[in-house]
């Protein structure tokens, strides 16, 4: 039986995190032309195109675009074996890759990774705030926090608990426009939208009523929090998570709304690449982010490991 080639598929995996040979050398230490015959031998071994190239531009092929992210596992797996091995006798070192909201991490994460790295001066961490959605495995992150209702997938999540979604405006808006009583009257009314959530809303309610609202208004973001201005001047209703509007709600700037109803539940989780292995750093981080950010979330039954996953090409 022929053993597979797995310096080709690890040096596949670098092209596809560098998007060129060049920076897969750099990264890898290696010369271009050793790059480039490794993916050359693997696409003939594999008897199929990994890359379409031109004199200016380097793209993955159909099936290369599938396999790629079978090489990131590849590739991170066998890192994961080496630095494992290497974290058993030294203490935790090296980087750690983390993704996670914009609002989330600002308002929580920093702090959190401030006094991880002075209790464990050994680790770095790159932490990339983004409300953007990320895919996590093709990107080379080892953590993202997430605040989502995961659909199926490859990746593993540990879910910390429930997080409250408000529907909220502010009482200079209620006065003006009146207080909805049931959520198909928000089509009446003025909406702060979050884009990266796509769709309508939806609600249910008592005796199992669903209602669906596509929402317009005056004002859309991709950041949930760069809706509060907005909303604090009484522009309209939005949907936001507790983390976002709860101080506001405790202040009394925004009041909530439709208490009987209540979109679609989510959860704060940490996510990771599929597989088993991880190195000791990122098992270090993993847990003390368990325990300090299952403090935001209600009463939940217990943060887990399952295999689970996050929307398409991640979520928030």
């Amino acid at each position: 039986m022929r053993l597979p080639d797995l310096e080709a598929w690890a040096i596949f995996a670098s092209v596809v995190e560098h998007r060129s040979f060049s920076g897969a050398a750099d990264a890898i230490g290696l010369s271009k032309a050793t790059i480039s015959k490794a993916v050359t031998r693997l696409e003939t071994h594999l008897g199929q195109s990994l890359f379409h190239r031109t004199s200016r531009r380097l793209s993955l092929t159909e099936n290369g675009r599938v396999l790629a992210e079978r090489a990131a596992r590849i590739l991170g797996e066998a890192n994961a074996a080496e630095e494992a091995a290497r974290d058993a006798a030294l203490a935790p070192a090296g980087l750690i890759r983390m993704a996670a909201p914009m609002t989330l991490g600002l308002l929580y994460l920093t702090e959190l990774i401030a006094d991880f790295i002075a209790a464990h001066p050994g680790i770095e961490i790159d932490l990339h705030l983004s409300d953007t959605k990320l895919d996590i495995v093709a990107e080379g992150f080892d953590i993202a926090v997430r605040v989502a209702n995961l659909p199926d997938s490859s990746l593993r999540a540990r879910r910390l608990g429930p997080v409250t979604v408000h529907i909220v405006a502010a009482p200079v808006y209620l006065a003006r426009h009146g207080t909805p009583t049931h959520p198909a009257q928000l089509g009446e009314h003025a909406c702060l939208a979050y884009t990266n959530l796509h769709g309508p809303w939806r609600f249910a309610g008592p005796g199992g009523a669903e209602v669906a609202v596509r929402p317009a208004g005056p004002f859309r973001a991709n950041s949930g929090d760069a809706l509060l201005p907005a909303l604090r001047q009484g522009l309209g209703i939005a949907v936001l998570p507790d983390f976002i509007v709860g101080d506001d709600i405790a202040a009394g700037t925004l009041t909530p709304i439709l208490a009987d109803w209540h979109a679609p539940p989510i959860a704060l989780h940490l996510m990771t690449p599929p597989g088993s292995l991880r190195p000791a750093r990122v098992d270090l981080l993993l847990d003390y982010l368990t325990v300090h950010l299952r403090r935001l979330c209600p009463v939940d039954d217990g943060p887990h490991d399952v295999p689970n996953a996050e929307f398409t090409n991640s979520a928030q």
